[in-house]
């Protein structure tokens, strides 16, 4: 048995973003003012976390949020980043580069909610679920391989990722930057996309079967992640004769944005 914690963020805000414009794959920007502040404001929330592996999307704005997140972290100056395409924002096709609202006609003229609707070029959402797939077997192999089966504590960190994830999930609103991590003994980063990020949750909860903690309002749980929004994730690792295989899975908490109330203040 193996256990670490996945903490997945999105990226700053950029001026697509403030615009309400598609961005997808095809545009590359870079954060604005605004979204370099709100990554310093995630960087200065998990400072004291000791991220063992940091996995990015090589998109700026994803690579952006990332390098800020880590000059902030007490733990992290000498870490490796992993630029992994396989993070990368969901493919919107014709519409990169539109106002949301482009996206949203067209799924309206094709008799289709905005969320299932993929436009001409773009990836449906089974695309975008199955490179979260692979980009989880490729986590699990490098995980195992640089840390092993024998990390220390490895065993007593599921019992701990338990109990801790329900008491985090009673302590409203907000909580601890270190929820969830008592007693686990190796931490994930990833830092992603809006869209990717909503399925990858799906996909763990509904898929997977992860276990939820008490009372959690599945609104929430599948809402928008906002810019630098955190989501963070426990999960168990058995041995199999082909591959490592996820025995258990345990979410702590989604989306959450306490480390941007200050900035929203300001503004």
């Amino acid at each position: 048995m193996f256990t670490f914690s996945l903490t997945l963020i999105r990226h700053g805000e950029t001026q697509y973003n403030r615009d309400k414009l598609l961005q997808g794959q095809g545009v590359d920007t870079q954060l604005s003012e605004t979204g370099l502040q709100q990554g310093e404001a995630v960087g200065r929330y998990l400072t004291d976390i000791k991220f063992n592996n940091v996995f990015v999307s090589n998109l700026q704005r994803a690579v952006q949020t990332a390098e800020v997140i880590l000059r902030k972290n007490t733990h992290c100056s000498g870490t490796e980043m992993v630029f992994e395409p396989l993070l990368r924002e969901r493919g919107f096709g014709i519409a990169e580069g539109r106002p949301k609202e482009d996206l949203k006609n067209m799924a309206n003229a094709a008799g289709q909610s905005c969320r299932d609707y993929t436009p001409p070029g773009g990836e449906t959402l089974d695309q975008v679920k199955l490179r979260f797939k692979k980009f989880l077997k490729v986590l699990f192999e490098r995980m195992l391989d640089e840390h092993g089966w024998s990390a220390p504590d490895a065993s007593a960190g599921a019992t701990a990722a338990s109990g801790t994830a329900a008491a985090a999930s009673d302590a409203a609103p907000g909580g601890s930057s270190d929820d969830g991590l008592q007693g686990v003994p190796v931490h994930a980063l990833v830092v992603s996309h809006g869209a990717y990020i909503r399925v990858a949750i799906r996909h763990l909860v509904e898929d997977l079967k992860c276990s939820l903690p008490p009372g959690v309002k599945m609104s929430h749980l599948f809402s928008p992640c906002p810019n630098t929004g955190i989501s963070r994730f426990i999960l168990t690792l058995s041995q199999s004769e082909s591959s490592p295989v996820l025995s258990a899975a345990r979410c702590v908490f989604t989306n959450r944005k306490d480390h941007l109330e200050n900035l929203t203040a300001a503004e």
